[in-house]
């Protein structure tokens, strides 16, 4: 007879000295704070380890003894004192006049919707760039004292742990989270108790609990179906990020748009401006749409004052990152929603129209069309989704249409090294942390002796080398290698022998991303690097779907070269990929390899990651390396762009990434002078970091957004909210009288104005519209002026309007314009008009533009 095993936790107590410490570990500023995860460090290495760098499981399992010495530890104290100092002082900042200038303090809130957020490993409530992106979002936003609310879903499985089995196949562990180990607490009401909401789905109510999570100067609030009062079904719709079939992915936006919006409500947040980073969030337009339309507007003075003040994201041009559900899906679950939206159900399912959807719900068309601001994540992706998306805007040009760009940033506190950290604090004070948005001060980078920049670059590649060496000599003694296999595999993986070239690519594996164009000639990669004189390593990370079976092809294909003879020791396979092994390697090798397919990359922002550490990024000419390369700090691929075969594109990046990699960088890292370095390597490196550093961090982008979209948003939302929303319903009733009658709008000229002038001279043009009803204030006619490019392309250089002069004697509107052309030489002009109202956002956004 077997017996029964009890379980009991005994919990130690916090010391009254250490009390504090609960409380920094329930802030998740301790993700980017040094100083407080130190403290945990040193308590106990090793069970920190254990923890996976969380605090709040630390505290629960750390020894009471340990605990007790620490408390009369002279010098422990000072340092947790110190930490507390730094902590206060940092929660006791009010907002940078920086951002004051374009926020009211006092009157603005920012709600930041997102499926995921990736603030840090102990928190698995992320997948990859999206989550990792919207965690730097919400410490920049923290770090400059916005006030900011993050919306999210809390998970119990975030994203899978990867294992890869000898033969290279991907396993996918799902390990439910304890929220007892996560800085989260259940948001109270004012009689302290629970706070939940509730969404309808397809006829049944879902209630939510309301987590809280506090980083900082923000909060993030996160809403879980796991609740005994939901049926298990509905239970299991927080259960896992990404879960679950596309039912389920409609519950998960649903909660997330729409409890998102009713939980801020219960907790008093009145947002002016709301943030939908991805299509996931979407739904929240139609459920702030509902509230106005329950509070007596109609439904399109209602959708322009919401659309007003909300900003949306897009983040990848891959077709299947943009969600489009089946009309019977969307049909079931709101049916009854465009009831109380007081429109027909084939009106709200327009509003996800796209001419590729064939009839579905396309969540990207909702966010838009719902929205006024709108941006992709660097200067080539905005272009690339403003094709994209131009069905929305038909009769306007890609490049002019509302969707802008604003280029993703990295939290530099979360991922610049220690060793670097240390350094600045000593050659430029604390006051560095201050100047991440200054170029001219991080020209100091050079001032750092190039021996001393050397020799920290070579430390943080001997703690990745040995990093590296313990995961994989696991890994593969999981896997059944013997030992004398092993030792092949991880032969150059010694601390102390850090004098090799190491190669980095790690992100996720999608078959857009090309891992593979490193092997695009296995013989002469095997030949490079293996040059006895001038040896090269290189380390592959990355998760793939657990549904994208090509994704776990490349996983394996890369399992199999390492394998062999030729790059056994040479190509390094990491399993687990995560935030932890992203910072290891991102400060750690020497170069950084991205080869996606050009246009496919929003951004890439490992590479931001890597060059603020000095690492020198050889990457495709996308996303924001488009932006961040000149010529001296990197090395670049040009793309050939989709129009050709992609296998020759292929053929011809990947013959051009080994030619860079055999005859500029090899040579380069390896040309050593008297004292034992590369010259040309560290001026290249110094490069790397002082161009990313102050272009390419989150708090410049949190500015560009703070600057360019928030403040706009507020004051855009807040005009049309005046005297009980009537400027909305004004600018509706406008749009609609525009739609009604634009097909019979035209224009003509009716002069006859020479081809030829003379300098000083003026050309008067004038033109005849007629405007089918409309008036001549509800249109802008204008004159754009450039050259002509090689490309037989118009070149614009200046635009002038015309103003209004009357009517003909046909009863046609006429307007009129002196052109004095800016510059001299043959020139031409376009002659074009568009609605125009002044409470618009954009003067485009109408969609409707014609030409002569």
């Amino acid at each position: 007879m077997s017996a029964t095993r009890f379980t009991i936790e005994v919990q130690p107590k916090l010391p009254k000295r250490l009390a504090r410490l609960q409380e920094l570990a329930n802030d998740l500023l301790y993700s980017w704070d040094r100083q407080v995860r130190g403290l945990f460090f040193r308590l106990d290495r090793g069970l920190w380890e254990e923890c996976s760098h969380n605090p709040k499981l630390f505290l629960r399992r750390v020894s009471q003894d340990l605990l007790d010495e620490a408390a009369n530890d002279r010098i422990f104290m000072e340092d947790y004192n110190r930490a507390l100092t730094v902590y206060d002082v940092y929660l006791s900042q009010s907002m940078r006049s920086e951002v004051s200038g374009h926020l009211d303090p006092e009157k603005d809130q920012i709600a930041y919707f997102c499926a995921e957020f990736g603030l840090h490993e102990s928190v698995p409530l992320y997948s990859g760039g999206l989550g990792i992106l919207a965690g730097d979002h919400c410490k920049a936003a923290s770090d400059l004292s916005l006030p900011f609310v993050g919306v999210g879903l809390l998970y119990r499985r975030g994203y899978f742990n990867q294992t890869i089995d000898g033969q290279g196949n991907q396993i996918a562990h799902f390990t439910p989270t304890d929220f007892n180990d996560l800085p989260i607490t259940p948001a109270l009401d004012d009689k302290g108790k629970e706070v939940h909401v509730s969404v309808d789905m397809a006829g049944r109510e879902v209630q939510l609990k309301v987590w809280i999570a506090k980083a900082g100067h923000i909060s993030l609030i996160l809403l879980d179906s796991y609740l005994e009062a939901n049926s298990e079904d509905d239970r299991r719709i927080t259960y896992q990020l990404y879960g679950g079939d596309r039912s389920t992915r409609i519950q998960q936006e649903i909660v997330l748009g729409i409890g998102g919006v009713r939980a801020l409500r219960a907790l008093g947040y009145r947002p002016t401006v709301w943030h939908i980073n991805e299509g996931h969030a979407a739904f929240q337009i139609l459920e702030r749409t509902r509230e106005k339309v329950e509070q007596g507007m109609d439904f399109a003075s209602a959708l322009e004052l919401t659309a007003a003040g909300t900003v949306f994201t897009t983040h990848t041009p891959v077709p299947a990152g943009h969600d489009i559900f089946d009309p019977e899906l969307f049909t079931a679950h709101f049916k009854r929603y465009s009831e109380q939206l007081s429109i027909p159900l084939e009106e709200l399912m327009s509003m996800g129209h796209s001419p590729s959807n064939h009839g579905g719900f396309n969540m990207t068309s909702l966010a838009l069309r719902g929205s006024r601001f709108h941006n992709g994540v660097s200067r080539i992706h905005g272009h690339e989704a403003s094709r994209m998306e131009g069905y929305i805007w038909p009769q306007i040009p890609y490049d002019e249409n509302p969707i802008s760009y604003v280029t993703n940033g990295v939290h530099v506190p979360t991922f610049l090294a220690r060793e670097w950290v240390n350094l600045f604090d000593m050659r430029f004070d604390r006051t560095w942390r201050s100047e991440l948005l200054s170029e001219a001060y991080w020209e100091r980078i050079d001032t750092i002796p190039n021996q001393n920049y050397w020799s920290i670059r070579q430390t943080l590649k001997s703690e990745l080398l040995e990093d590296v060496r313990q995961r994989s000599h696991r890994q593969h003694l999981r896997n059944g290698c013997s030992d004398v296999q092993i030792d092949r595999l991880i032969q150059h993986l010694a601390s102390g022998e850090t004098d090799i070239l190491t190669l980095g690519f790690a992100r996720r594996f999608a078959t857009y991303k090309r891992a593979l164009l490193l092997f695009s000639d296995p013989e002469r990669l095997a030949r490079i690097v293996n040059d006895p004189e001038r040896p090269v390593l290189i380390m592959f990370a990355g998760k793939a779907h657990p549904s994208d079976v090509p994704g776990q092809e490349l996983i394996r294909t890369i399992s199999e070269y390492s394998r062999q003879p030729e790059f056994e020791g040479k190509i390094i396979l990491l399993e687990g990929y995560d935030i932890s092994l992203a910072r290891k390697l991102v400060t750690g090798v020497d170069v950084w390899v991205n080869t996606p397919e050009y246009p496919m990359e929003a951004s890439g922002t490992s590479g931001q990651k890597a060059g603020i550490n000095g690492v020198i990024n050889l990457s495709v000419l996308d996303g924001w390396w488009g932006e961040g390369y000149n010529g001296e700090n990197g090395w670049a691929i040009t793309p050939h762009g989709p129009k050709y075969d992609p296998g020759f594109r292929d053929q011809e990046e990947g013959h051009t990434l080994l030619d860079i990699l055999e005859h500029e960088i090899v040579p380069l890292y390896y040309s050593r002078n008297g004292h034992g370095y590369s010259e040309g390597w560290v001026t290249k490196s110094k490069a790397s970091m002082k161009s990313t550093m102050p272009h390419f961090n989150a708090q410049r982008m949190v500015m560009d957004y703070v600057q360019r979209f928030y403040g706009p948003a507020s004051r855009q939302h807040a005009m049309l909210a005046e005297d009980e929303g009537n400027p909305a319903k004004v600018l509706a009733e406008w749009k609609n009288k525009v739609a009604e009658v634009w097909g019979g709008v035209s224009l003509h000229r009716i002069d006859t104005a020479p081809t030829e002038i003379n300098a000083g001279d003026s050309l008067p043009i004038r033109v005849a519209a007629n405007l089918n009803g409309l008036s001549p204030k509800d249109v802008r006619v204008e004159c754009l002026v450039g050259t002509q490019s090689e490309m037989n392309e118009m070149v614009v250089d200046s635009t002038y309007f015309f103003e209004s002069a009357g009517k003909n004697e046909q009863g046609e509107d006429m307007f009129e314009l002196d052109l004095l052309p800016r510059l001299a030489g043959l020139q031409y002009f376009q002659i074009r008009m568009h609605p125009w109202h002044e409470h618009l956002s954009h003067p485009l956004e109408t969609g409707r533009l014609i030409w002569i």
